[in-house]
């Protein structure tokens, strides 16, 4: 193998759960004044937890971010994806395969909370390759882009972090998985909503693709 082990970003990487959660919250900040296109809303969350957003959410809406208001948004943002979550095209069959060859040493390493992750991960069937290697940056001290995530995943497949990929298509998280020693895969489809491959190049990116069904010749 061409690395140790191999660890996962979950959102726009394992899971097309982007357009659903930030079309949530596009809504939740146009009902506090906030309007924001879609595209907009993208270009300013993707790659970001919502919880590291609460001073620009505040600045922007004039009204403070409350628990409450934050548990709304994970419950709507919930039922969306359980109702409308897609898998990334190709996945399985790379997933499978990775898992495969690298006998089970995978990992998904994500910036969400972990209920988040693994409803996302059960609704679309990908549980299996990862249970009991899901990593949530919200137990971490630090989120991406620091790398916290990845290296809590790294120790716990004892995994040299210099020895891992990372499957990563935000610069967020490019910056995390870089900062973590790893070699960093950068998923680039020429679809709305991800960053083109050169902005995850100059992000530092080793190489980059565009469709899953060429990562497992990339890493195997």
């Amino acid at each position: 193998m061409k690395f140790d082990a191999v660890l996962f970003d979950c959102d726009g990487v394992l899971v097309d759960s982007e357009p659903l959660t930030n079309g949530v919250l596009r809504d939740m900040l146009a009902e506090r004044g906030w309007e924001l296109s879609a595209a907009e809303c993208m270009r300013f969350f993707v790659g970001k937890a919502v919880m590291d957003e609460v001073a620009s959410i505040e600045k922007h809406t004039g009204q403070p971010v409350t628990e409450a208001w934050m548990s709304e948004f994970r419950s709507r943002r919930n039922q969306a994806l359980q109702d409308q979550l897609l898998p990334i095209p190709n996945i399985h069959a790379a997933v499978q395969a990775i898992h495969t060859a690298y006998a089970g040493g995978i990992a998904c390493a994500s910036g969400a909370d972990r209920i988040k992750v693994e409803l996302q991960l059960r609704k679309v069937g990908l549980i299996e390759y990862f249970d009991g290697r899901v990593f949530s940056g919200h137990e971490m001290p630090r989120s991406k882009p620091w790398p916290d995530v990845y290296l809590a995943a790294a120790a716990a497949l004892q995994a040299n972090p210099q020895r891992c990929a990372v499957v990563e298509d935000t610069v967020t998280g490019v910056r995390a998985g870089v900062a973590a020693g790893a070699t960093v895969f950068g998923y680039a489809p020429a679809t709305s909503g991800h960053v083109d491959a050169q902005t995850l190049r100059e992000a530092g990116a080793s190489a980059t693709f565009t469709d899953m069904e060429h990562l497992a010749a990339l890493l195997v």
